[in-house]
């Protein structure tokens, strides 16, 4: 995307970001973690938080900011790229996460896992910190080295449709 800031860009009148908060307006404790634009964001009225790691990690940094300031014992995921995030994203992952009795799930669409929309218990917090301070990144690694379960989205593959380059976008 040009090194622009994904929430930030405009799709059918309305910036990503929008399309991502909508279906998860009435969700109490919605945390947006940016690492730039931050009073941008700070526009939607939910606490806009910067990665406490210094030196850009990737999403599993923005992760164990967002169990830090979460008040709840689990953390909802999911990127800002995908105008359209599955359905019933909270009741599935927090089903299957019962169901296996594991302190994380995540999705896979039946093609390929997709770990950014996940489910975490915050107790999963100080291994998360360890991890990255081993200098590990994956995201699919930290939770296969957690046992997370991976919940079938299979039904909605589309869903997780997101956009990586102005062509995807069309």
């Amino acid at each position: 995307m040009d090194n622009r800031d994904k929430g930030l860009i405009h799709w059918q009148g309305r910036l990503l970001i929008e399309h991502v908060l909508e279906p998860f307006a009435d969700m109490p404790d919605i945390i947006i973690s940016a690492n730039q634009n931050l009073p941008v964001y700070e526009r939607y009225g939910y606490p806009v938080i910067k990665d406490n790691l210094a030196d850009f990690q990737g999403p599993l940094a923005g992760i164990l900011s967002a169990m830090s300031r979460c008040q709840a014992d689990l953390l909802l995921t999911l990127p800002c790229d995908n105008p359209a995030p599955p359905q019933q994203l909270l009741e599935r992952l927090q089903q299957c996460m019962d169901i296996n009795q594991v302190a994380a799930v995540m999705c896979h669409d039946g093609k390929r896992l997709q770990p950014l929309y996940a489910l975490l218990s915050k107790s999963l917090q100080p291994q998360l910190s360890a991890y990255l301070e081993r200098g590990e990144r994956r995201v699919d690694g930290f939770y296969r080295q957690q046992q997370a379960s991976e919940c079938d989205f299979s039904d909605q593959h589309a869903r997780f449709e997101n956009f990586n380059s102005p062509a995807d976008m069309t």
